[in-house]
């Protein structure tokens, strides 16, 4: 089986490890991004399916805001399309040796593992991040560099997608890093459909800043949803950062800064992210002509739409259509999961 793939006619299965301290929050991520329903999408049936599992049947959850009681074991991990580590507060404790078995277990049979937060610890202990790239919070940056120096830590980022290992930096980054999974795995239109019902952002780039200081002005800086709803509407035209900024009413310089303080890139960075974006959701609705998807994406030339939808998705654009566009193989499921007892809280 390959990294993060199900077998047709399935939901794709996602296994959810929950541990002594989990932090609920993440838990709670992954159960919306892949446990939830999704009518408004107007597919026939789920394309995801979530199971939490753990060592033991009951879990007390971190400072002991609720426990999880009847969890299924983590037999689950053995079923799972892709595996999901949440985070906990004491990262120095090691995890249990059953865990780590799991998940050691999971990679080797092919699952994708994704990290939430500081849930990166665990993939380290697992040995599953040796030589690779991989984030964590960053404030716990110090001390996992510390116990796993063979890891190549970018604290800086909101995640680190290294095909069958993904780690998210802190719990809101689990949001843009499970939204990435969307797009990755069904296209950029399910992705921003299910970003608009999160009422998140459909795509903030892994590689952006986890944390951006924003010095409160003295007369605050104006907002830069206007200026953004204008450049949406014209990304096929000839913009450029100039243009932004006559847009605007200010130098390029004070948009570079203003871009940077508000949204943690630059304005040429989100603009090509943009564009990208919108090129996919043309070839996902049935534009096959490459170099009109480059004209009305703001692309320009099908040789830059192919180095971009390339370096965003990993995909060529002919690649692209054949997997999300119009009758692609991978966008649909056309089985009901089996019902699983849910775990009660008490």
């Amino acid at each position: 089986m390959a990294h993060g793939s199900s077998q047709p006619g399935r939901p794709h299965r996602v296994a959810v490890i929950v541990d002594e301290g989990t932090n609920p929050f993440e838990v709670g991520v992954a159960t919306e991004l892949f446990g939830l329903p999704r009518p408004e999408l107007g597919l026939p049936h789920p394309l995801y399916e979530v199971t939490l599992c753990s060592p033991m049947p009951e879990v007390r959850m971190n400072h002991g805001f609720f426990t999880l009681t009847g969890v299924p074991g983590l037999e689950a991990v053995d079923e799972a399309d892709t595996l999901v580590v949440p985070g906990r507060p004491d990262n120095v404790v090691p995890r249990g040796a059953e865990v780590l078995d799991a998940i050691r277990r999971g990679h080797a049979r092919g699952a994708r593992v994704m990290s939430l937060c500081t849930g990166s610890f665990a993939l380290a202990e697992a040995g599953l991040l040796d030589g690779r790239r991989a984030t964590t919070h960053w404030m716990w940056a110090a001390a996992f560099r510390e116990l796993h120096p063979r890891v190549l830590l970018d604290p800086d980022v909101l995640f680190v997608d290294e095909g069958d290992v993904l780690t998210a930096s802190g719990s809101a980054a689990a949001l843009d890093l499970g939204l990435h999974i969307w797009r990755r795995d069904h296209g950029a239109e399910l992705a921003n459909a299910v970003s608009r019902r999160l009422v998140f952002a459909a795509h903030r780039d892994g590689g952006q800043k986890q944390f951006v200081e924003r010095p409160v002005p003295e007369v605050p800086d104006e907002s830069l949803a206007p200026l953004l709803a204008w450049a949406r509407e014209r990304l096929g035209e000839p913009l450029t950062v100039a243009d932004l900024a006559a847009r605007a009413a200010v130098s390029p310089a004070t948009l570079h800064r203003r871009f940077r303080a508000q949204l943690g890139t630059t304005p040429l960075a989100w603009l090509t992210g943009e564009r990208v974006t919108l090129a996919c959701r043309l070839i996902e609705r049935g534009e096959e002509r490459l170099d009109v998807v480059a004209a009305r994406s703001g692309l320009g030339t099908a040789a830059n739409l192919r180095a971009r939808v390339r370096g965003v998705t990993g995909l060529s654009p002919s690649a692209y259509r054949r997997r999300f566009g119009p009758g692609g193989g991978e966008r649909l499921v056309h089985e009901i999961p089996r019902t699983r007892p849910a775990p009660r809280l008490r």
